[in-house]
């Protein structure tokens, strides 16, 4: 064998080397766990992470409402749709804690707002505020499973499942203080389907979509 055909295959080898190297390396990471699902989050906040404010895009409290101001009483103006603030829910979960808001529009058509700060999805980044739209989804008696469900031609993977405390205020079909059963999934575009009971109770579903910064107002109460 020449010497120029050593070179050759010597330098070919080494690009081989190279590509596997690049290779497991994207591999590794398109494996590793979304923080969503490895931090011990509520169902209730479990949804496609609206992303922080950027530059530009405003800053909280200055530029538009802070959400966690929002208080029993309240009007706000949600996507162009007034509604009254009736109750609010105050959870904890495994060392997490967030505020779920009754809304009412005066229809007879009830929604949550979810709010709370989270951290970053890698070190170094800013804390933000995740705030979340959950609408009612009639499943038709379905028992959250530890499988795939399918709701509405959707296939919804199980996530996370749990027991969280709660505190309640206001007008709201709640007793003051209790615990409430979840179970979270997530489709593979991201969008999230929830279940939650008080326990001994029917299970309720839930839809969530994710809000971004400066999409609602806020009209304090008189």
């Amino acid at each position: 064998m020449t010497p120029e055909v050593v070179v050759i295959l010597g330098l070919s080898a080494v690009t081989l080397v190279l590509l596997l190297g690049a290779f497991f390396a994207t591999t590794r990471q398109d494996r590793k766990p979304r923080a969503s699902e490895s931090s011990g989050e509520s169902p209730l906040q479990q949804a496609e992470t609206a992303p922080p404010p950027q530059p530009g895009m405003g800053h909280v409290g200055i530029d538009y409402p802070d959400p966690r101001t929002i208080t029993v009483g309240d009007t706000i103006d949600c996507q162009g749709l007034r509604t009254r603030v009736l109750g609010a829910m105050y959870l904890s979960w495994q060392g997490n804690q967030w505020t779920e808001y009754l809304l009412d529009d005066g229809s007879g058509r009830y929604q949550w707002l979810s709010v709370e700060t989270r951290s970053g999805l890698n070190p170094g980044d800013s804390p933000h505020l995740e705030v979340l739209l959950w609408t009612p989804v009639p499943t038709q008696g379905m028992i959250p499973a530890k499988t795939t469900l399918s709701v509405e031609g959707v296939e919804f993977f199980p996530v996370d499942r749990g027991t969280a405390a709660f505190r309640a205020e206001g007008v709201i079909s709640m007793p003051e203080r209790g615990l409430l059963d979840f179970a979270d999934y997530r489709a593979a575009d991201g969008r999230l389907l929830s279940f939650d009971r008080l326990q001994g109770q029917p299970w309720n579903s839930f839809h969530a979509q994710p809000l971004p910064p400066g999409s609602i107002k806020i009209e304090k109460k008189a």
